[in-house]
């Protein structure tokens, strides 16, 4: 098996040869590639690209924790078109951000008074967001309309959730993932629940290309989309890796080094006539993450949850809130992966003290 190893720039021991230095010095310049281009999915980085917006994060975030802030993005600002509510998103961005000596500003047609498809074309809002921001960030409902955005946008248009993938979400995961286990490559993550939702198609997508093993286990009528099982069984074939459906949830967690749920109610599910018969099926299947299944995995094994978080659902406060668990983690670290992202994206190759 082909193992992808990521190398902790200011805490791990590093590449035999290199220095700290040189390596973090290779990976801004690594993010020369991505100035300019969209993220909509997880897929649209190469394995050396996400390899450099991790090193990038954590000697940012190494930075930020002793009050050095980059000025990476003095006087860039992003448009945060939200049609969704959100805590961490926005939060992470706007105070990212302005960490970098930006400016995030959000945009919401219901509280921001703003006139896109309404009164004023889609086209014609976005016209102008072309011509006064230099990114735009958008959290949306479907994603076929994120495509049409970025297809009509100019600038670069980033992915801050739709109901196919949640990139920047994975970003984040896979910064706290490697803090603790210093690598992700031959790792095992299991992801249990509804499969068939953003979180779970962009960490098949990511642990396939990072070459990090996947094991999802959901029951009948919630399975990952067949084309992203599909695009993540090709890209695990290039990385060594290896993806696992199954229903059965004991098979999915045993040994594994990541325990991974999310809510089984998504934002905008909650009024559907079937929910309730969902959540039964879930509960009765042995979906939720307890004490029990958390004792199948490795001995050393972590907990992660994107949050928000229904204790007695999805997850029992006591793994939720336990030592395993680390999804405080994961929501810091969601502002140091996109501070990474943005910087290549608006900026491409910076000279790590700038």
């Amino acid at each position: 098996m082909t193992t992808t190893h990521l190398h902790k720039a200011p805490f791990g021991k590093g590449e035999p040869g290199l220095s700290d230095n040189l390596r973090i010095n290779m990976a801004y310049g690594k993010l020369g590639a991505l100035k300019g281009r969209n993220l909509l999915s997880i897929s649209d980085l190469s394995r050396e690209e996400f390899h450099a917006i991790m090193d990038v994060a954590s000697h940012m975030k190494g930075r930020m924790s002793k009050d050095d802030f980059p000025n990476h993005l003095h006087r860039k600002t992003a448009a945060l078109y939200f049609e969704k509510h959100s805590t961490r998103t926005r939060m992470s961005f706007e105070n990212g951000i302005f960490k970098l000596g930006g400016q995030g500003v959000y945009l919401n047609k219901e509280t921001s008074g703003l006139q896109m498809g309404r009164s004023e074309t889609i086209e014609d809002t976005l016209a102008v967001m072309d011509r006064y921001y230099d990114a735009l960030v958008f959290r949306l409902y479907k994603h076929e309309d994120l495509l049409k955005f970025a297809a009509l946008s100019q600038k670069p248009v980033i992915n801050a959730l739709t109901d196919l993938e949640h990139p920047c979400q994975i970003l984040a995961d896979f910064l706290t993932i490697f803090e603790r286990k210093e690598t992700l490559g031959g790792i095992t993550l299991a992801y249990l629940g509804d499969g068939n939702n953003n979180v779970t198609h962009s960490l098949l997508l990511g642990a396939a290309l990072m070459g990090m093993n996947i094991n999802v286990a959901s029951p009948k009528g919630y399975l990952p989309q067949d084309s992203i099982v599909e695009r993540a069984d090709r890209l695990a074939q290039e990385s060594g890796s290896r993806v696992l459906i199954t229903m059965d949830p004991k098979e999915a967690v045993r040994g594994v080094d990541v325990v991974y749920t999310d809510t089984w109610v998504s934002m905008g599910q909650e009024d559907l006539p079937d929910i309730r018969e969902k959540l039964e099926l879930l509960m009765k299947g042995g979906y939720q993450v307890n004490a029990e299944l958390m004792a199948l995995a490795d001995k050393f094994a972590i907990f992660m949850h994107d949050m928000p978080a229904y204790r007695g659902k999805e997850v029992t406060a006591g793994v939720m809130d336990g030592p395993q668990s680390v999804h405080k983690n994961q929501a810091e670290n969601r502002m140091h992966a996109q501070n990474a992202l943005l910087v290549g994206l608006l900026r491409g190759a910076v000279e790590p003290d700038g």
